[in-house]
Parts: C-alpha cells; sequence; structure tokens
C-alpha cells in the first residue's frame, strides 16, 4: 500500500519527461548521421567547393584573360547594329545568326552569335566579337549559356555541374546539394546542445580544439550552406525535375514571351531573308528602336525570327541587381510590338528561382556576390578538412577513429520517430539522391544492429560523446 503511491508517480509521464527523452534520443541519432554523411558525402562536397571556388573567380577572370576581344577604345559614334552584323558575317559566313547582343556601353563589343559552326559544340555558338565603332571584328570565341560565358568560365562551370563527364557526371552535384543541406542542420543541432562551455575555442588543444574550430565556422556558414543546395538543386536533373513539376502544377513557372508573328505579313519574307537570317524583315535597327520605345535598356539580346511565322524576340539580360529581365516581340514585316512580358508580371516563385538561381552563381550582386561565394567555398573546405582531423583525433592519432555507436535510432520516441520518417519520405521523394542513400543508410544500420545483437554485443547511440 506504501509503495502504490510512489510507482504511480514513476509511472506517470511528467510534462518534461517526453521533452527531455526526445532529445536524449534524438541527439545520438543526428551524431551518427551527421558523422556517417560528413565522411561518405564531405569527398563530392570538396570538389563542389574547390571547383565553386574557381568558378567564383571565374568572372574577373574572364575579363581579363578576353579584355582583347570584350573592350574597344571609345570612339566618337556607335555603327548601326545591322552594319555591325554584317562586318561579322562578312568575317564570319558560315553558320546561321542565332542571336545578337549590341554594346552594352561605352568600349563595350558587340556580340554576333552564330549557331551551326563546324568544330562548335552543338548547344554552345560562336560569339563574333565586332567594334561597334569601326565595324573592325576583334576575335571570336565559342559562347553558352544564358550569361555568354566564354570558354575559360565554360570549362569550369562544366567542370563544377558534372566534372565534364555529360549526365551521369551531374549525380555528383545533385548528391552534394542533397547533402549539403542535412550535414548543415545537423551540424547546428549538435552544436546547440552543447554546453556552452565546450564550444570554447581559446585555450583548448587537440580534439576539442578541432571541434570548436569545426561547430563555430559551420554555425556561421550554415544559413549560406542551406541556401546553395536549395538554389543548387532547383537546376539537378531529379530533384530539380520535380521542382519544375510542382512549380507547374502551381502555375509558378516561368513565362515566356510569344514569338509569334501577327498581322498580314504573316507567313511573308517581307526582306527576302530566310528564317534565323539577322536581315529578315524591317531589319535589326528598327527591331531595337521599337524595344527601346516599350523601355528596354542595356544590355539586351536580339533573337531573329526561328522560321516564317514567327517574329524577332528583344529581351533584357541584365542578371546583376536591379535585374533586367523584360521582353517584347516584334513583328518583322511592321516592326510594331506585338507581346510584351515584364519581369514585374513573373510568377512568385518564378521570381525567387530567378533570384536564388543568380546569387548562386554569383552575379547578382557582381563582385560582392562572388566574395561572398568564395569564402564560402573556402569555409566548406576548412569544415571538411577539420571533419577529418577530428575523425584521425578520436582514433588518437594511430588511425581513423571509432564511428558514432549503432542503434541510436531506437532511442528515438515514436511520437517523434513516425514523423520524422513520414518527412524523410517525402523529402526522399522530392530529392532521391537524398532519400535513396538515406534508407540504404538506414537498411544498413538496422541490419548490422540485428547481426550485432545475436552475437550479444549490441551498442547504443546514447553512451557515445562528441
Amino acid at each position: 500500500m506504501t509503495t502504490a503511491p510512489p510507482t504511480t508517480t514513476d509511472e506517470a509521464p511528467q510534462p518534461p519527461a517526453p521533452t527531455k527523452s526526445a532529445r536524449a534520443g534524438l541527439r545520438p541519432l543526428v551524431l551518427r548521421l551527421h558523422f556517417y554523411a560528413g565522411v561518405l558525402v564531405a569527398p563530392f562536397l570538396l570538389v563542389a567547393a574547390l571547383t565553386g571556388l574557381l568558378y567564383a573567380a571565374s568572372f574577373q577572370a574572364e575579363k581579363i584573360v578576353y579584355d582583347h576581344e570584350l573592350t574597344v577604345p571609345v570612339g566618337d559614334r556607335e555603327l548601326p547594329v545591322s552594319a555591325q552584323v554584317a562586318a561579322a558575317r562578312e568575317a564570319r559566313p558560315d553558320g546561321t545568326v542565332a542571336a545578337v547582343r549590341p554594346s552594352p556601353g561605352p568600349g563595350a563589343t558587340t556580340r554576333v552569335m552564330l549557331s551551326g559552326i563546324p568544330g562548335v559544340d552543338p548547344g554552345h555558338t560562336l560569339a563574333v566579337f565586332v567594334d561597334p565603332y569601326t565595324g573592325k571584328v576583334r576575335g571570336e570565341l565559342e559562347q553558352y549559356g544564358s550569361t555568354g560565358a566564354l570558354p575559360l568560365r565554360t570549362w569550369i562551370d562544366e567542370f563544377h555541374r558534372d566534372l565534364r563527364l555529360g549526365e551521369t557526371g551531374r549525380l555528383y552535384s545533385e548528391f552534394a546539394a542533397s547533402w549539403l543541406w542535412v550535414i548543415a542542420g545537423g551540424g547546428l543541432v549538435l552544436w546547440f546542445s552543447r554546453r556552452r562551455a565546450l564550444r570554447k575555442v581559446r585555450g583548448t588543444g587537440g580534439r576539442r580544439r578541432t571541434l570548436g574550430l569545426h561547430g563555430g565556422v559551420g554555425v556561421w556558414a550554415a544559413a549560406g550552406f542551406v541556401f546553395l543546395s536549395a538554389t543548387g538543386l532547383t537546376w539537378s536533373a531529379h530533384a530539380g525535375a520535380n521542382i519544375g513539376e510542382l512549380r507547374t502544377a502551381l502555375g509558378q513557372e516561368t513565362p515566356s514571351v510569344s514569338a509569334a508573328a501577327a498581322g498580314e505579313h504573316a507567313g511573308h519574307d517581307t526582306a527576302g531573308g530566310t528564317a534565323g537570317d539577322a536581315a529578315h524583315g524591317v531589319g535589326l535597327d528598327e527591331v531595337l528602336a521599337a524595344a527601346r520605345a516599350e523601355g528596354l535598356g542595356d544590355p539586351v539580346e536580339i533573337v531573329p525570327p526561328a522560321d516564317a511565322e514567327s517574329a524577332y524576340v528583344v529581351k533584357q539580360i541584365q542578371r546583376s541587381w536591379p535585374e533586367k529581365q523584360d521582353a517584347v516581340a516584334v513583328d518583322p514585316g511592321t516592326g510594331q510590338v506585338t507581346d510584351v512580358l515584364r519581369f514585374d508580371d513573373y510568377p512568385v516563385l518564378a521570381k525567387l528561382t530567378r533570384w536564388g538561381i543568380d546569387l548562386h552563381t554569383g552575379i547578382l550582386f557582381g563582385p560582392v556576390n562572388q566574395i561572398a561565394l568564395m569564402v564560402l567555398a573556402l569555409a566548406l573546405i576548412l569544415l571538411i578538412l577539420w571533419g577529418y582531423r577530428m575523425w584521425w583525433q578520436r582514433g588518437r592519432g594511430s588511425a581513423f577513429g571509432r564511428p558514432v555507436p549503432r542503434g541510436a535510432w531506437q532511442q528515438v520516441p515514436p511520437y517523434v520517430l513516425v514523423p520524422l520518417l513520414a518527412l524523410i519520405a517525402v523529402l526522399g521523394y522530392f530529392v532521391p539522391l537524398l532519400g535513396i542513400p538515406l534508407a540504404a543508410f538506414l537498411a544498413l544500420d538496422i541490419v548490422l544492429g540485428e547481426i550485432a545483437h545475436r552475437r550479444g554485443r549490441r551498442t547504443y547511440g546514447g553512451g557515445s560523446t562528441a
């Protein structure tokens, strides 16, 4: 009788107990996940960080390496765009004019992009650089993408994106991006769950000092890593496709200006040119003037009609802040604007995607953006090196240290574990290179745990230290 009340009190859960139990169970699980993810994903992240560091620096390097093609002495008066294109075509009569980028400012060359050039990658164009004041051709270089990347930046970009291995190589960068935010988030949980005294770096040594440096830098850089992970996934092979489908379902895809020609001249070649010819219809100068009248300032790109039923498309191509992304379509027969698309009218997610990608690639805020990316890349490199050093120090310098004990997931309360597994399943569906490896890790962990249990030597994460 006298023992009944204490027994009832001990068995009755108190409000603080579940929270404490959840924290006690989650920390070893997060520690184990952070440890294995760091060890196994770190090589991919290291490559991504090194190549990302190079890419962030490539914008300024490109201006130095290709200064002759990109800049000219400022003259008194620019030639008509049509005359500049004619000069480029005289120097390079093969191929088709794919687009024209008039000189965006004093001392900058005009780019005439040609497609179908032998020896040029089908996905690239050959940019012919023309002095807008004299019509002299300054050179020609292969160009890639909407940012006009020249050979140096293109090579680094492709190496960062897919190790120059094509679609198969893209899996490396998607794998790294899929796990970066998980590792960063896990590190934050572990850092803030430690006692304040254990976070100090000054006056410490050995593994504790390395841990302090690793955690301190990681906390400051975590938000940047999560951002790079999220934006990197938006144009990845698998997760990017899922994100695109979700945006389409929500009506948030990026709009495009209608390039269909209108009026009685549609379907007629009024200038005797062929589809894709820059001299098609009213000509480039009238088309550019019509776009200017609609408020499209430099820099712009003029895309000739794709066929006899299409219009010219003139679009702003400034990705730095403030962004200029307006576009118009101009009828080649009349020179009248047939459609206008303003960046202000983009859906919210389309705008966020545009800003996120441009911030990720270092364009949005120019050199400041690029420096910030280089700092993040250096931080990630240091974190990886410190992480491996901690692993070595865990083994007291003789061998790599012991892994975090297995079985931590069994200490997580069901009311936390079940929603957590559901969340992981949803994330795994949308981000398969996170979900599939994580499922494999959990399955392997359970199997090895059962084997250890049958042998009578199972260990649990609760007794580990970090």
